[in-house]
């Protein structure tokens, strides 16, 4: 596994929280699990202290995010190298599962699981992902939802680094969002609340959804 790719950790411890909607899910140990995936030797050694734990580091986690979002790269990893600082990684030479034609391993790096608990070393892996992904596509690559009330983490892959929500559920209820802000402009009528607007603008995107998938089917 490419040490970039551990930034998804991140990426889903943030996204167990939804401020803005009072949604949490992170708040048991099953959750934990779910973070660490059922392949996971760590998450075998998990205790109420690492619910504890994530749960802190989390909000961490998302004022990196949100730092770069908001376009300043140098809070940005300042935050980071605070995490990276008290939660070291001890990086090793690894060839498990990956095999070339000849039978031979594919050595790659991977991130060994020495913390002193389960907690840490997800943190670890999380803040070593995130800042490899930083430092090899720039700070820029790291963003929050724009779609009121969402705000969810994602990492932008994007060839032009044009992405702006974290799903295209949210993009379609931003844009629905958008084109009946515009016609209501046009019209002279006021303004719709913006939880009302939000709740017409989810149904309409889950309708455009499911006729989506209607249509595939």
């Amino acid at each position: 596994m490419e040490l970039a790719s551990y930034s998804d950790y991140a990426v889903r411890l943030v996204n167990t929280e939804q401020p803005a909607r009072g949604i949490d899910t992170l708040t048991s140990l099953d959750a934990v699990r779910e973070l660490f995936g059922p392949a996971s030797q760590s998450s075998r050694r998990l205790t109420d202290g690492d619910l504890t734990r994530l749960r802190s580091v989390r909000g961490r986690l998302r004022s990196v995010f949100e730092a770069a979002a908001e376009g300043d790269e140098t809070r940005t990893v300042d935050l980071l190298n605070a995490l990276l600082m008290e939660f070291p990684v001890s990086p090793q030479i690894s060839g498990h599962e990956y095999r070339d034609e000849d039978g031979r391993p594919k050595w790659h790096m991977h991130i060994a699981d020495h913390a002193a608990n389960a907690g840490a070393t997800y943190t670890a892996t999380a803040s070593m992902g995130l800042a490899v992904h930083l430092t090899e596509y720039g700070v820029d690559r790291l963003g929050i939802c724009q779609a009121t009330p969402c705000r969810n983490a994602y990492l932008d892959t994007s060839t032009n680094r044009s992405r702006r929500y974290c799903s295209d559920r949210c993009a379609t209820r931003a844009n629905v969002a958008a084109y009946r802000a515009r016609k209501r402009l046009e019209s002279g009528r006021p303004e719709e609340p913006a939880d009302r607007a939000d709740e017409r603008s989810g149904r309409t995107a889950e309708a455009a959804h499911d006729s989506s998938a209607t249509g595939e089917r």
